[in-house]
């Protein structure tokens, strides 16, 4: 069997579609064992297809035969590729996590896994379709999944926060889709690789809409300042396994698509520019806000926010060792913080308002579960010999490569806040009285495999970093190298039929 990046598509609409009849006719468990199955099989692709392209270079598959820039395709780049692989294995430990997480029928089950299933396969296939339509197609099935769990919990307010989620999103997919309207009439091409190529014919009235449409569009799905009103409701009100996964999948989605327009599309300074203050504005208040919060999940909800707006700040220096950086600071930022959501969940989970005070104590009751918290909790902050350390190391000399003072400075002092939040969870999970009146959940096995394997990669890449910098590396060179990508996807594609 040929391994093609089709297959992450493919294979999981397929799922999609047998798992109401397999777990009707043979088993009703199949429903959630199905889908853990499929995330096995996306990681299989990645690193089958992750050798390849360190002997092929890019990967550009066309569908039915039709050659770009007329048929779509799915272009499989060290960069792309990074982020599916990583989405995929993200997908595969929530999964696990959830296995068992809370007791709900059969239905509700099947529901669950479905969507969760669904919101990975949109967020891959946005980071590996090669047509921009296509991008807001897998956008959309990212996004109609997201709304979906967010409101899961209907004794919750989650409906109004899905509610609120579907009304900012249906805006940001009016924006997009208008962007991709007028661009189609000026070039006349839908594919990626083709619009970076005839860009410069666009007038520079026409241009500059079209940018700004993509950037309020994309920025609003990437968490950016004021756009990201929908944020603290969606991650707070859907189930924390949820919360993990829009963290750690959804988001780096949302980034990608504005990163790609910036670099790729356009290659505009200005945009650079647009990048380090909107990722500096949405990073300082999103950290000053999460110091405020008294629930948990908020609070992890409003970090979230501000680790993006970092994200979005490193792309924005443009350096190769910035975009490296940016780029450790999305992997750092999938596996520490859906660490803190999964941890977060079990010291939370049976207290209704989920408030920082509830986890008065639970360090002696909960001992392995607030270990991995405050490992999460370290990494975050940027504290050796953690991670998130060497991401936080890799921006910082990039910024000072460049004479960013005041950028440097307000860096370092976001993270004092970071520690003094952070610290303060931890203090009161070790130091705290432990309120008798909350009952203790202990997390089922799978959870605490997830969480472990989250753990250790954490202290793994911290004290070697060498075992991920290579792939960033590439990634870094494949994002900043747009005629390879132009090449690559206009003159080398294989049909499949």
């Amino acid at each position: 069997m040929v391994i093609s990046p089709v297959h992450y598509i493919a294979v999981p609409l397929l799922a999609a579609f047998l798992i109401p009849l397999l777990s009707k006719f043979i088993h009703k468990e199949l429903a959630r064992i199905v889908p853990g199955i499929v995330f096995l099989y996306s990681i299989f692709i990645s690193i089958t297809l992750m050798l390849q392209i360190g002997d092929k270079g890019i990967i550009s598959e066309v569908i039915a035969g039709w050659q770009a820039p007329w048929g779509i395709n799915l272009v499989f780049s060290p960069f792309s590729g990074f982020l599916a692989s990583l989405m995929s294995i993200i997908g595969f430990l929530i999964w696990l996590y959830s296995y068992n997480f809370k007791k709900i029928d059969k239905e509700q089950s099947q529901k669950y896994h479905i969507l969760q299933m669904m919101m990975v396969t949109g967020a891959i296939g946005i980071v590996l379709t090669g047509d921009i339509f296509n991008l807001f197609v897998f956008m959309e099935i990212t996004a109609i999944t997201a709304y979906s769990l967010t409101s899961f919990y209907r004794e919750r307010d989650g409906a109004e926060a899905g509610f609120k989620y579907l009304l900012i999103g249906s805006f940001a997919s009016v924006l997009i889709l208008l962007a991709i309207m007028i661009l189609y009439t000026q070039l006349g091409t839908l594919n990626m690789a083709e619009i970076a190529q005839k860009s410069h014919l666009i007038p520079t009235s026409l241009k500059t809409t079209i940018i700004v449409l993509f950037l309020v569009g994309f920025g609003i799905e990437a968490e950016m300042f004021p756009l990201n009103g929908w944020a603290p409701d969606a991650y707070s009100q859907s189930p924390g396994p949820i919360g993990a996964a829009f963290a750690g999948i959804v988001v780096k989605a949302g980034v990608y698509a504005l990163v790609r327009v910036i670099f790729t599309l356009f290659d505009i300074h200005g945009a650079y520019d647009f990048l380090i203050y909107g990722g500096l504005i949405t990073m300082i208040i999103a950290e000053t806000s999460a110091l405020a919060q008294t629930n948990l999940k908020r609070m992890l909800a409003y970090s979230s926010i501000g680790q993006m707006g970092f994200v979005l700040m490193a792309f924005g220096i443009g350096t190769h060792q910035a975009i490296v950086g940016a780029l450790f600071l999305m992997f750092n930022h999938a596996i520490i913080k859906s660490l803190l959501f999964m941890s977060g969940s079990y010291l939370t989970y049976n207290s209704l308002t989920k408030q920082i005070s509830a986890l008065s104590g639970l360090g002696k009751k909960l001992p392995l579960v607030s270990i991995l918290f405050g490992i999460g909790a370290f990494a975050i902050v940027g504290l050796p010999p953690f991670s998130g350390f060497w991401s936080k190391l890799y921006v910082l000399s990039a910024a000072a490569d460049k004479n960013m003072l005041l950028l440097i400075m307000t860096i370092l002092a976001v993270s004092i806040v970071e520690i003094i939040y952070y610290f303060r969870v931890v203090s009161t999970l070790y130091y705290g009285k432990q309120n008798p009146e909350i009952e203790i959940q202990k997390p089922s096995i799978n959870a605490m495999v997830s969480m472990i394997a989250l753990g250790i990669t954490i202290l793994v890449v911290g004290v070697y970093p060498d075992v991920i910098t290579n792939l960033l590396e590439n990634a870094a060179t494949a994002l900043t190298d747009k005629a390879t990508y132009i090449q690559s996807v206009l003159t080398q594609n294989l049909p499949i039929n």
